[in-house]
């Protein structure tokens, strides 16, 4: 039997069209609209770098430019219709997909146990019922609030005192849940006080593990088009490598999955698996709008680098814990998107003390050439990004275009 091919240009235009980035740029971004956005998009990342603006912010604003951050806090913290978890990392997501968390949260349980262990956060068990004491008499709390007396460190994740982490414990495995952010920092609250009853309650049918595997993978090849078990198993990140195999086992052998070549831009193909009617997607034959847009280097559509560099060519790496003189580009370059081609990337930083987004340098990708049109289409895209980074002017820095590297 002769395996389907998907070309190139077609696997970018469905992967596009599946992360929100094919259609323009509009619409509403409050309330249902950006509920349902994130419900796209399966859930949106969280990162607290604020180099123009918030990493969670840009991945909506990118999609929605009407989009404010306080409408994604309202959403969160006053209409409770996203919760906060891990995928792979911090992420809120929709409040109708909580009970799919359980299996995450009893392995998170065995798991984290055992490594905060061996990493010697001495005594974070034993502060457990105290901790929960607390927030029961006390009501939400921040890490700020708990521990009286313990050691206090630099605050980084390595560094935690151990009613910190015993609050970060009992969050992962789900006897309290993030209720919201001060600034940054976590509130936690008692999950029976925040999760609907139906929700919170434990999942005790044994078939549960089966049919968390399956919403996981289904709801991954829906949000990616195609994938690989691997690129499976880490959309969501809670199940394994062998489950998902097994689940594209099964799928297939029941005719609702096929298998199906991917071609990168290099020419080369990937074995992956897809729905039978991949090929009847109307988002193949879907010209992309071609509104040049900068992406957050969190933005899901690059979450995956090696599947950005397989089928974008785009060969991207966060710098930030690079030393300054080694970087290539810069602590926080932002990816240019156009039609289905990443055309650049930017450092740039806003510096509100001084109302101004200041632009350091733009790198074209190879081949790229960056002539008055696109520039323009930049300014534009600038104009509009610097009400979500909250200053009233841009400053370009000499010589920032830069020659492609």
């Amino acid at each position: 039997m002769n395996t389907t091919v998907l070309s190139n240009k077609a696997a970018r235009r469905l992967f596009l069209e599946r992360h929100g980035l094919s259609e323009a740029p509009q619409g509403e971004a409050h309330g249902a609209a950006l509920l349902s956005l994130i419900e796209r998009l399966g859930f949106v990342q969280l990162d607290s770098i604020n180099t123009v603006a918030r990493a969670h912010d840009l991945i909506l604003f990118a999609r929605r430019p009407r989009y404010r951050p306080k409408a994604l806090k309202r959403l969160y913290e006053q209409d409770r219709a996203l919760f906060e978890h891990w995928t792979h990392d911090a992420a809120v997501i929709p409040m109708g997909y909580y009970r799919w968390w359980q299996l995450r949260r009893e392995r998170d349980a065995e798991k984290l146990r055992g490594q905060w262990r061996d990493w010697r956060r001495d005594g974070f068990e034993a502060q457990f019922q105290t901790v929960l004491d607390q927030i029961r008499d006390q009501g939400p709390l921040c890490s700020s609030d708990v521990g009286a007396g313990e050691k206090r460190g630099s605050g980084g994740w390595w560094d935690w005192h151990p009613s910190k982490t015993a609050l970060e414990y009992l969050w992962r495995s789900g006897a309290l849940c993030v209720v919201g952010r001060d600034g940054f920092r976590k509130r936690y609250d008692l999950t029976e006080r925040v999760i609907d009853e139906a929700l919170c309650k434990p999942q005790q049918d044994p078939e549960h593990t089966a049919a968390t595997i399956d919403w996981c993978c289904s709801g991954a090849l829906d949000r990616l088009g195609f994938a690989t078990p691997t690129e499976l198993a880490a959309f969501w990140d809670h199940i394994t490598i062998a489950e998902a195999k097994d689940w594209c086992a099964g799928e297939l052998a029941a005719g609702r999955l096929q298998p199906i070549e991917i071609t990168g831009v290099d020419d080369t193909r990937r074995s992956s698996y897809a729905r039978p009617d991949v090929m009847a997607d109307p988002a193949l034959d879907a010209e992309p709008t071609q509104r040049l847009r900068v992406l957050s280097p969190f933005d899901p559509a690059l979450r995956d680098r090696k599947r950005a560099e397989r089928l974008f060519g785009f060969d991207y790496r966060i710098e930030i814990f690079v030393p300054e003189a080694k970087r290539k580009y810069g602590y926080y370059v932002f990816p240019i998107l156009e039609g289905d081609r990443l055309v650049g990337r930017v450092d740039m930083k806003a510096f509100r003390d001084h109302d101004t987004l200041r632009v350091r340098a733009l790198w074209p990708e190879p081949k790229i050439r960056w002539g008055k049109g696109r520039i323009a289409a930049f300014q534009s895209e600038l104009n509009r990004l610097i009400r979500l980074a909250d200053v009233g002017k841009i400053q370009f820095e000499d010589g920032w275009l830069r020659a492609p590297q």
